[in-house]
């Protein structure tokens, strides 16, 4: 990672982190200058470190699952956190982490616990660990935005404020094949999935302002699920073309392209820039294959919220 410091009265120049359930790929990354820490997962009783894509392709991955295979993932460690944060420490240039949802993960715990013994140990260094409270790739609009934001001459801790306050404008809306996977992971009781299997009830699930995963909508079938994410984009996009729209899929091409085609139907987004990817090991464990999430900038997601939820993000924000 290349560490410059600019002319007096700029900012150093910030290193942006991200982690595999970004779905940022590894090119992408490169280009960007953004280092991406790997999440475990295990596969038929194997241990792998996500690569996204790197020695597995999407097809090779959700093809075993499909036969029966066994996915499940596990945390980033605390040892990895403070190998990871240590190598940063040394290397000098302002870090921020845009870690994975803790609703969904104790990573973001742990890489809390290892950025306060790197900073004890390093007390002049600067690093910022932001829970993006966001699943997926919903996490990969948040890391370009922050890379533009870089360009545009924030420093480190402008960047952490940044993304705390940016998070609750990324939506994401997805639908999965089956409830399976979910079930497997424990997210869901398995009767669940038995009963959607045999309606063919397909679900629309979103996100709160934690980053915890919620259940928007039932459709039966694959088509009336795919339209509905349409139905969610439009109720909640803003057209600004200046900014990326995401689709990804779980070995799910060609339901994605129809939501692409669907999305560019829309006023003013044509020609609007959809960045395309494949949903990655770590996530697909828990999805299984067929997801199509369609994510974009839009209205503030916390000005959505209920009354008691209000009340409830004020209780924990005292408690703070």
């Amino acid at each position: 990672m290349n560490s410059t410091s600019a002319g007096s009265g700029h900012a150093q120049r910030a290193r942006i982190v991200v982690d595999t359930c970004a779905d940022l790929t590894p090119q992408i990354a490169a280009s960007l200058d953004v280092d991406i820490l790997g999440f475990p997962y295990i596969l038929d009783g194997e241990e792998y470190t996500d690569d996204i894509w790197t020695s597995i392709t999407p097809k090779e991955f959700y093809d075993k699952l499909r036969s029966g295979v066994k996915a499940s993932t596990s945390a980033v460690s605390l040892g990895r956190y403070l190998e990871f944060f240590t190598e940063c420490a040394k290397e000098g240039t302002p870090t921020v982490y845009l870690c994975f949802t803790s609703a969904l993960s104790s990573s973001y715990n742990s890489a809390l616990s290892a950025a306060d013994q790197v900073r004890e140990q390093y007390p002049d260094f600067e690093l910022y660990v932001v829970d993006n409270a966001l699943p997926c790739a919903c996490g990969e609009l948040l890391a370009l935005e922050a890379v533009r934001q870089r360009a545009a001459g924030l420093s480190a801790k402008q960047i952490a404020s940044w993304a705390d306050e940016a998070k609750t404008y990324v939506h994401g809306y997805f639908t999965l094949d089956s409830l399976d996977s979910l079930a497997a992971g424990g997210r869901i009781p398995p009767a669940a999935a038995q009963l959607s299997s045999k309606l063919d009830i397909k679900p629309e699930l979103s996100f709160d302002l934690s980053g915890s995963l919620s259940l928007i909508g039932v459709n039966r079938g694959r088509k009336k699920a795919l339209k509905s994410l349409i139905k969610s984009f439009k109720e909640n996009y803003v057209l600004d073309p200046s900014l990326p729209i995401t689709i990804v899929s779980a070995d799910a091409e060609k339901d994605a392209d129809w939501v692409e085609a669907a999305v560019r139907k829309e006023e003013g987004c044509s020609d609007i820039t959809i960045i395309r990817g494949a949903v990655g090991p770590t996530i697909g464990a828990h999805v299984g294959p067929g997801m199509v999430a369609l994510i974009f900038w839009g209205r503030d997601r916390a000005e959505k919220i209920s009354l008691t939820d209000r009340i409830a993000k004020k209780v924990r924000g005292a408690d703070a």
